[in-house]
């Protein structure tokens, strides 16, 4: 069985729960170590307990590269228990460092496979702190055996383009696992009843100030046609009152967090349309993202809100799905849903339930993919590979899978 050691930045993130059980689903066993931003009692994994490296705070920088710094000079104690893997991931760039460390102080042969869904902001600043980050991605990932990113835009404007290193592909979308069941159930159309309204829902990490605002001023000018359902976990660091401004709200709600996937069907199955917009780093990471809330409302029959000039809107356009936003504001997403009707609706969520359902899902199949494409990086791997060709496992360098 491969054993990989799982370096990530929160172990308090949905996301991570999902990789972890991804790999587990492939048959690997999974070490999980990392720094916790909060305490999230549905991001815990059945049967595995982390190795905590300490606390960090999301947007502040400094803190988290003294943590990571504090905690390189820790590790060697920390892993004292651990069995030596056979592949350790680092999830995000300061977790990479923290790889490259933990290598050599567990025998140093090793592959590490760097793991990187976001494309942080100040890795794309042109002044001499962007170019130090990058020069820093690319003194720790340039020995990296794989590079595992989440959408061709990432490929396409940064790592091919901006980043430096030749490494190695791999394409993981963000898609909603599906091994035990979740996902069977076939979403159904729900049109609002007699004097109901129609619901946005806005799920997963709610970390935009200007879709918060946007869709808080749509529904007001909707006088309640529309209502905002938000579930998931508010990035407080970029509101000032995120808790405040929900509650004076007419028309918008929080719901809390959800449990992924468990939860999935349930949420989206209470609103008829996915917010699956972010101007977070709008004309950067944002507009190259293929965000989760876009797999789990497909999945479930959510029709998905992009916004013009988006990988998400161009995701959407290749499969005549969905709706896109031209501007960002609220007389523009009036026009754009002000005039909705039954018969609309159904047009829109008939053309998304058309899709291939397996698009949206990470099945088992994909998962042992994965963990077969993680073991043909060691040396067992390797000497397997000179008996049998495995299919659409290896790939040049610089390549994309």
């Amino acid at each position: 069985m491969l054993h990989i050691l799982y370096f990530v930045h929160d172990l308090a993130d949905p996301a991570i729960r999902r990789r972890v059980l991804m790999l587990q689903a492939g048959g690997a066993k999974v070490t999980l170590a990392g720094f916790r931003r909060d305490d999230n009692t549905l991001a815990a994994i059945h049967g595995i307990e982390p190795i905590e490296l300490g606390r960090t705070r999301d947007a502040h920088f400094g803190q988290r590269i003294a943590a990571v710094a504090k905690s390189a000079l820790q590790l060697r104690g920390l892993l004292r228990s651990v069995e030596k893997p056979d592949v350790i991931i680092g999830r995000n760039l300061e977790m990479l460092a923290v790889a490259n460390r933990a290598k050599s102080i567990l025998g140093g042969d090793m592959p590490v496979v760097y793991e990187c869904l976001d494309i942080h902001r100040l890795l794309l600043r042109k002044d001499v702190f962007g170019g130090a980050l990058r020069s820093a991605e690319r003194h720790f990932g340039t020995d990296a055996a794989l590079l595992l990113t989440s959408s061709p835009a990432f490929v396409e404007h940064y790592f091919r383009s901006r980043s430096g290193l030749d490494l190695p592909i791999v394409l993981l979308e963000n898609k909603v696992m599906a091994v035990d069941g979740t996902g069977a159930e076939i979403a159904l159309p729900r049109l609002p009843g007699s004097g109901e309204p129609w619901k946005i829902g806005w799920f997963g990490a709610l970390r935009c100030r200007q879709s918060l605002e946007l869709l808080a001023d749509f529904s007001r000018r909707m006088e309640g046609r529309f209502e905002i359902i938000l579930r998931g976990r508010p990035a407080h660091s970029e509101f000032s009152d995120f808790d405040g401004f929900v509650r004076n709200a007419p028309f918008m709600h929080f719901g809390g967090p959800y449990k992924n996937p468990e939860d999935l069907a349930a949420i989206y199955g209470e609103v008829q349309f996915s917010w699956a917009i972010d101007f977070f780093e709008e004309g950067l990471n944002s507009s190259w993202l293929l965000p989760n809330r876009l797999y789990e409302g497909g999945l479930h029959g959510a029709v998905p809100i992009a916004f013009d000039g988006t990988e998400t809107a161009r995701f959407l356009a290749n499969r005549k799905i969905g709706l896109t936003l031209e501007k960002a504001n609220a007389a523009n997403l009036v026009a754009l849903l002000g005039d909705m009707n039954s018969e609309r609706y159904l047009a829109a969520f008939n053309a998304l339930a058309a899709q291939d359902r397996r698009q949206w899902m990470t099945d088992r199949a994909e998962c042992r993919g994965l963990v077969q494409r993680l073991t043909s990086l060691t040396g067992a791997g390797q000497q397997n590979a000179e008996l049998q060709t495995l299919p659409k496992l290896h790939r040049n360098r610089g390549g994309l899978q």
